[in-house]
């Protein structure tokens, strides 16, 4: 049998479980949080008085603080990018509920899809009320992301876009519990709050990928290895990779964005080590057996990379001096 054709019955395979990977990792519509439950509603008389509260908790917060928070935000509003990456996959079939049949792996990305989605709105309006950041410059940056679009080295592969999204999806919630822990030390419960909470779904999130990744590996074992060691050696690369400001290239934004996340400790390169070795762990890669002989090697190359990794993580040097972005003035100042 045809690679391809292996890899589409495995993923018809999983599929026939794809409502219990709904009903155990995503939240239905009316049960859900939505951005109004975290934020000032307009509709209250009091949303003045809340709306001046975020303000000035906001004055609190640093530099920083808020291009980490800006581009995590800018990150989650490009979410038309990652739905259409996920829905060109192999064995995924655009069928909708309106014809009463829909792909079992179509259903999922759509619904992971409006979770995820509300991550954005929310963080947005925040933003948008802080007073803290030049709106119509994130706005573009929000724009140029969706407009370019990226790679990220899976190709239509299944088996490497599951290994993409178990890495980052656990990145995002790490990224965004941290952000939350500093606006707590800074008083502002609100946005600690919101930012938990999104690190919640992040992390449910996480857990489905890792098992969809877990299940392939029980079916297909050698070609998941490589394609989990494919991954690997390209390194997972992140959406905020390819964000840029106005005037600038693609990506020449991200490695200032990076440098402020790792003064923060918000997302490290150690936390990066850390990942992969807890998906290491996670899918017992050093118990599996008969595998290909190239796909032995591709395990043994992922069992030791994680120590290569912390040796080479301990010459680099970060660099302390913040760069000027257009999304905030200095000090967190317009």
């Amino acid at each position: 049998m045809a690679l391809k054709n292996v890899r589409l019955e495995v993923m018809k395979t999983v599929e026939k479980s794809i409502d219990e990977f709904v009903d155990k990792y995503l939240i239905p519509v009316e049960e859900i949080w939505q951005p109004t439950d975290l934020l000032p509603n307009s509709q209250d008389e009091g949303f003045f008085e809340e709306v001046t509260q975020i303000r000035e908790e906001a004055k609190e917060l640093g530099y920083d603080f808020w291009v980490v928070l800006v581009a995590d935000m800018v990150t989650e509003e490009a979410l038309p990018t990652y739905e259409s990456w996920l829905m060109d996959m192999e064995g995924v079939e655009q069928h909708g509920e309106m014809k009463g049949k829909q792909n079992g792996w179509a259903k999922w990305i759509r619904h992971w899809t409006g979770e995820e989605n509300r991550h954005g709105d929310t963080l947005n309006k925040y933003l948008y009320l802080s007073g803290r950041v030049d709106m119509k410059e994130i706005e573009k940056t929000t724009q140029y992301l969706i407009n370019d679009g990226f790679d990220i080295g899976t190709g239509r592969d299944p088996y490497r876009n599951f290994v993409y999204t178990s890495f980052q999806e656990l990145a995002t919630n790490i990224s965004h519990k941290r952000v939350g822990q500093l606006a707590r030390k800074k008083g502002n419960k609100m946005l600690a709050k919101m930012c938990n909470i999104i690190a919640g779904d992040e992390m449910r999130h996480h857990l489905a990928y890792r098992e969809f990744v877990k299940t392939i590996f029980e079916y297909d074992p050698s070609e998941m290895m490589l394609a989990f060691e494919d991954m690997m050696k390209k390194k997972i690369v992140m959406p905020a990779q390819f964000i840029r400001e106005s005037g600038q290239g693609i990506g020449e934004a991200f490695e200032n964005f990076s440098n402020a996340a790792q003064r923060l400790g918000v997302y490290t390169t150690q936390d990066y080590i850390e990942i992969l070795q807890k998906l290491n762990d996670f899918w017992e890669i050093d118990k599996m057996t008969a595998l290909t002989d190239k796909a032995e090697k591709a395990r043994d190359y992922l069992m030791k990379l994680p120590d290569r990794m912390t040796r080479i993580a301990e010459r680099i040097k970060v660099p302390q001096d913040p760069h000027q972005f257009a999304w905030v003035g200095a000090n967190g100042t317009l």
